[in-house]
């Protein structure tokens, strides 16, 4: 089979969800609704926080980090997708796919240490709320959000690295919406044996490593909270950590989903299907699983949820007069 270095790689090919045009339309809408719904919804969490100076405090801090993180996610992947069927046309030049697979990457990792960090904080919350003002001070969470995103920005570069000394065969088709590692590395042709050692280790240790640290705290929050004698005390603990529980049953479980298929299904058009779960519907829920479930929030983004439901109905209208013309 023909082969070619990284130098002479000028394109890579996205096929997408789907091969059928008629589709198409409904898929651009689709993820067009879903990435200004994204986009939006996370941005009011930000000026909420922002503004409200009742929400100065480091849950509410590391949650504007998280849904900054989801902005950069969808946009990283979303809009490329729209382009591209848009013009009727699946090519991503080789560096661009390459700076997309490191930034998704990036922001996956990222996501993945911002929930640790925030059990911890709801840890620290419930289990020392005496010491919390004191261990969670402005330093500290401001170090932890650098922390995480050093450690975010190397890990995907030590990945990315590797993937520029490989050579990719004649067929440049990637069977997903967007540049991931894993089918990146089965277009080469060069040995992949560092590539997948690096890629299960930093996966083994970046993946298994935080998620063991919300267990634990999780584990830690539960025998504290049944150790309160009054009922209300137990149900006001756990609503305080009811939205992040479900944030991180969301992000995992649906990161094991897209894991599970891809094993399970050995098909990559259908895993690319599955991955809209985690890159796509993750993010987009994220503000309103935080607006609904908690009260603060709830009172702050209601009204405004208002003007974005008729803001995204306007420009879809929009849109589709426009396309239909």
């Amino acid at each position: 089979m023909e082969t070619r270095n990284q130098t002479d790689v000028s394109n890579f090919y996205l096929l997408g969800l789907t091969d059928n045009p008629e589709l198409q339309l409904h898929i651009f809408f689709l993820f067009l609704s879903m990435y200004l719904i994204t986009l939006l919804g996370n941005l009011l969490i930000i000026l909420a926080v922002s503004s409200d100076s009742h929400l100065h405090t480091p849950m509410y801090f590391f949650l504007s980090n998280l849904s900054f993180t989801d902005i950069c996610m969808s946009t990283t992947t979303i809009p490329k997708m729209l382009v591209n069927i848009q013009a009727q046309n699946q090519s991503i030049t080789y560096s661009g796919c390459l700076i997309q697979m490191c930034f998704i990457m990036v922001f996956t990792f990222l996501e993945n240490f911002l929930l640790t960090v925030m059990a911890y904080d709801r840890y620290v919350a419930i289990c020392h709320p005496f010491r919390y003002s004191i261990i969670m001070n402005p330093q500290t969470c401001g170090l932890l959000i650098i922390f995480s995103l050093l450690l975010s920005i190397l890990n995907a570069l030590l990945l990315s690295l590797t993937a520029l000394q490989l050579s990719f065969c004649k067929n440049l088709e990637i069977p997903h919406f967007f540049c991931e590692l894993a089918q990146v590395v089965k277009l080469t042709c060069s040995d992949t044996h560092i590539n997948d050692l690096l890629l299960y280790l930093v996966g083994s240790i970046f993946g298994v490593v935080p998620l063991s640290g919300i267990i634990f705290s999780y584990t830690q929050i539960v025998s504290s909270v049944l150790r309160m004698p009054s009922m209300g005390a137990k149900l006001k603990a756990f609503s305080t950590c009811g939205s992040h529980l479900s944030v991180v049953s969301l992000f995992y479980g649906t990161g094991f989903g897209v894991y599970i298929s891809s094993k399970l299904t050995g098909s990559p058009r259908k895993t690319a299907v599955a991955s809209v779960m985690y890159v796509v519907v993750s993010q987009m829920m994220n503000p309103f699983i935080y607006s609904l479930r908690n009260r603060d929030m709830k009172g702050r983004l209601t009204i405004s949820h208002f003007h974005v439901y008729t803001h995204i109905y306007n420009i879809y209208a929009i849109l589709l007069s426009h396309r239909q013309e």
